[in-house]
């Protein structure tokens, strides 16, 4: 018989939930009392240790997740270092007979996780990982040929076919916890910013943690869901989920949201579909990370190894400042400093604008996008710029280069999201507010806006930087 009274470990990582945690709830199965312990891992990660917005929420999500282990009789331990010396040490000093966690997919996580294993097993402490962060694990799902799926619909098609998400787990009432072994405190990680104080932002828009997610989950379905598929395109209305952080985090899971969804009264109608849609986006994404590990810095497409990047860092620096003289551009760049976030729709023409007007590589764009966001996934975020780039896995054509007047006017209207982030621009008519410059001298003074002044005039001249883009791509379209 096993000795019962030697303790499990519970790793947490990108699972920072009680509820639905497979890895926590077969912890509590094996009848070991639990020690429940979070390492932050910045040296594995390398580039991809978090950025300054990540490590905001990191900071909020860990005290909200102690709070909730302390209130059924437990305590997070914190360590800072290598997992790979964190975590045998650790079950050595506690005596632990098992450790538990849910996977990572991130190309250095699994390289870690299973020297991890291999360490652990070979001192004979049980190691076992569970899907806690995916609907299907990327190598159970294939085309008829065996093959990874490259392109997204008939990826999307193949998971609403053969891998509806199983019920989710409830949290659990109550654990039994071992005694605790010393920890670190998390004030002394230091992850929140303080000269500047650049988070005000943050703390007014956002509620990390598991309780924040379910009321995330809960307002979306209650407010947006019956118009999702048009209103996620309108950058100034509340016309979607907000969940991507909380999914980062793993604070919600996506086959909770996927169940919650299905159950709504608009649950089996286009709207949810279309949402359903995005959950399989981030599952596709995480597809080409597992199977095409260089994905984040490499293009996937080779031939765009050639094309002659020619952007400067003076334009680098007006676009991540919202300076660039295209309000669209500009308000979504202002929205990601001082949120944390920015609307879907904006992420694609800030992108596109970065690469196919001002010609810097995307990797640029995907560093910044990485320190700026609190949704910032290696997956989610190298699949998004590949993508508008059109290096990427089902990319947009290359010759997709998004007009950025044109797609405000569409998107906004009224001016009214680029009036929230650019108030200098708040009082332009609604016919030149995507255009500022070309307005008359008349319209700019009533509106108190001198441009070059209060808000600078375009860097570049996109129908000029179109035909440029235009010929440089097609240069390397035969390219092997």
């Amino acid at each position: 018989m096993p000795d019962l009274s030697k303790p499990a470990l519970v790793w947490f990582r990108n699972d920072l939930r009680l509820s639905d945690n497979p890895a926590l709830m077969a912890a509590s199965a094996s009848g070991r009392p639990l020690i429940a312990v979070y390492v932050l891992d910045d040296e594995n990660a390398g580039a991809w240790a978090m950025g300054g917005a990540s490590l905001w929420w990191l900071h909020h999500t860990l005290a909200s997740l102690a709070q909730n282990l302390e209130a059924i009789g437990g305590s997070l331990i914190l360590k800072r270092g290598k997992a790979d010396e964190m975590i045998p040490a650790l079950a050595d000093e506690t005596g632990a007979a098992a450790v538990y966690w849910n996977r990572a997919y991130e190309p250095w996580a699994i390289a870690r996780d299973t020297q991890i294993k291999a360490a652990l097993t070979q001192a004979s402490i049980e190691a076992r990982s569970f899907n806690g962060s995916l609907i299907v694990e990327p190598w159970e799902i294939a085309t008829k040929q065996g093959k990874p799926y490259k392109v997204f619909t008939p990826f999307w098609k193949s998971l609403k076919a053969s891998h509806r998400p199983a019920d989710p787990i409830a949290a659990p009432a109550e654990l039994s916890f071992a005694a605790p072994p010393t920890s670190d405190r998390l004030d002394d990680w230091a992850l929140l910013p303080t000269r500047p104080d650049w988070a005000g932002g943050l703390r007014q828009m956002w509620s990390p943690g598991e309780a924040g997610a379910q009321t995330r989950l809960t307002t979306f379905i209650a407010e947006g869901l019956s118009d999702y598929d048009t209103g996620r395109d309108k950058p100034a209305v509340r016309g979607t989920s907000f969940l991507s952080p909380h999914l980062h985090f793993g604070e919600i899971s996506p086959r909770q949201v996927w169940h919650a969804i299905e159950a709504s009264p608009q649950g089996q109608g286009e709207d949810a579909d279309s949402y359903l849609s995005e959950i399989a986006w981030r599952e596709f994404s995480y597809n080409l990370l597992y199977h095409f590990p260089s994905f984040p810095e490499d293009n996937f497409q080779p031939r765009f190894d050639h094309f002659d990047w020619t952007g400067t860092d003076a334009d680098f620096a007006a676009w991540t400042r919202g300076l660039t003289g295209y309000p669209i551009v500009d308000a979504g760049m202002r929205q990601l400093y001082e949120t944390g976030w920015m609307h879907n729709r904006v992420r694609m023409i800030v992108a596109s604008f970065l690469v196919k007007d001002l010609f810097i590589h995307w990797r640029r764009g995907e560093d910044w996008f990485w320190d700026t966001l609190v949704d910032a996934d290696l997956a989610s975020n190298a699949a998004g710029w590949q993508w508008v780039a059109g290096s990427g896995a089902d990319a947009a054509p290359y010759f997709r280069i998004f007009n950025p007047v044109s797609q405000g006017e569409k998107f906004d209207p009224d001016g009214d999201y680029v009036r929230k982030w650019i108030p200098e621009l708040a009082k332009l008519p609604r016919r030149v507010i995507h255009a500022p410059w070309t307005a008359d001298r008349a319209t700019l003074a009533q509106a108190g806006v001198t441009l070059g002044l209060d808000y600078p005039k375009p860097i570049v001249d996109h129908a000029e930087a179109r035909q440029k883009a235009l010929a440089a791509f097609a240069k390397i379209k035969d390219a092997a």
